[in-house]
């Protein structure tokens, strides 16, 4: 059975999450098995699962705010830092209230 539509949270995912997610399942869940694989340490994979979570987490938190969705998404990929994600997301907010 192919997905024919993906889900709103799937949409954000790179295609290294995808297939870290994919090896993911394929270890049965098994972070030490993942970071084996990696050849990383289990604290390294688990920081990457944790990431994965969190985009999760903001998509579904922030579905009817895509703008603060990928400002905050940005952060957690660490592609900006904190401060200038609030100040983006507090400008926003405030353009937003002016109309």
């Amino acid at each position: 059975m192919a997905i024919e539509v993906v889900p709103e949270w799937m949409m954000n995912f790179e295609d290294e999450d995808i297939f870290f997610i994919k090896r993911f399942l394929q270890a049965s869940g098994s972070l030490k098995e993942i970071a084996r694989q990696y050849g990383v340490t289990y604290p390294t994979v688990r920081l990457r699962l944790d990431k994965l979570i969190q985009k999760i987490q903001i998509s579904e938190e922030t579905a009817s705010e895509p703008y603060i969705g990928l400002v905050k998404r940005l952060v957690v990929s660490e592609r900006i830092d904190f401060d200038t994600a609030k100040i983006l997301i507090t400008e926003y907010k405030k353009q937003k209230g002016a109309q």
